[in-house]
């Protein structure tokens, strides 16, 4: 008996030393720096020198900053346009792909046509960037240019320098990276359906449209949870498209926390305030992960 625990006891203490490089590398890359920057977001500090300590001061401006609650309300647009829509249109598509095109044109045309939304996802946000912004630009740009070859010439736009349509372009952009994401997770979600579900919905005389409320969004419903939350957070903690884009221009009219953060922190070197920023946005955005933890797994009990 005692050497059966003895063993017992070595297993996990080698368990543990396999464990060991992940917990040290989480310890490093992840936990120190964020207590680094919450600590850095109650001082006062221009980057050089000695912080000076100054409590709730930086987080008392935040609450009055303007430019801070415009950034926060451009980035509700982001969850609209990386979150809501995006999920959205990938129900939709991958249930159509799944029940309509799988069924008619067979399994090949569905994996090229996933593939195919889905290779935004893997193109690097510089690389996307830069070729929407060729595609946005106001002279030989080639959105305006299709516009003009169809006769459409009075709908010609500067998408990217108008402060009225900068944040709306960024958005359609967004858009079309995002939607991949989720489209995989529902086909993947759907692989799990019991078909006899929809045999049975379609004998019933139940449409296409009918089917999908009534089978397909019951069935995924974790799926969907996760869809949300995981792009949710995504689009609070967008960065990449708005430098490449706009760089939060014109006239911060695509102004977004973490841009807002990073040219606080790196531009204006008021390292403490911007450190307060990207702390302030940590916290929703926990507390937006937890929130859609805790429906994600109401729905699995459901």
């Amino acid at each position: 008996m005692t050497s059966t625990t003895g063993g017992t006891s070595r297993l996990r203490h080698s368990y543990a030393l396999f464990l060991l490089p992940g917990a040290l590398a989480f310890l490093a890359v992840v936990v120190l720096p964020v207590a680094m920057n919450t600590y850095v977001g109650f001082t006062d500090w221009q980057g050089v020198g000695t912080p000076r300590w100054s409590g709730l001061a930086n987080y008392r401006e935040l609450l009055d900053d303007s430019e801070f609650w415009a950034s926060f309300r451009h980035s509700l647009f982001m969850v609209l346009a990386m979150a809501a829509v995006p999920t959205a249109l990938g129900l939709v598509l991958a249930a159509a792909l799944f029940d309509y095109v799988g069924k008619h044109f067979g399994t090949r045309t569905v994996t090229v046509l996933r593939a195919c939304f889905y290779l935004p996802q893997v193109l690097p946000i510089a690389v996307a960037g830069i070729v929407w912004s060729w595609i946005l630009a106001p002279e030989n740009g080639s959105l305006n240019e299709l516009l003009k070859a169809v006769g459409l010439s009075s709908w010609q736009q500067d998408w990217l320098g108008d402060p009225d349509l900068a944040l709306y372009s960024v958005m359609g952009v967004m858009v079309w990276v995002q939607l991949g994401f989720p489209l995989v997770v529902f086909m993947a979600g759907l692989q799990r359906v019991d078909p006899q579900l929809y045999e049975a919905a379609e004998l019933d005389g139940a449409g296409w449209w009918r089917r999908f409320g009534h089978i397909t969004l019951a069935q995924i419903r974790g799926e969907i949870y996760v869809v949300l939350t995981w792009c949710t957070i995504a689009a609070l903690k967008v960065f990449g498209a708005v430098y490449v884009l706009t760089k939060g221009g014109p006239g911060g009219a695509t102004n977004v926390p973490s841009y807002f953060s990073f040219t606080t922190f790196f531009e204006k070197t008021q390292v403490g305030y911007g450190a307060a920023i990207s702390t302030a946005l940590t916290v929703i955005i926990l507390a937006l992960s937890l929130v859609g933890l805790r429906l994600q797994t109401r729905a699995e009990e459901s």
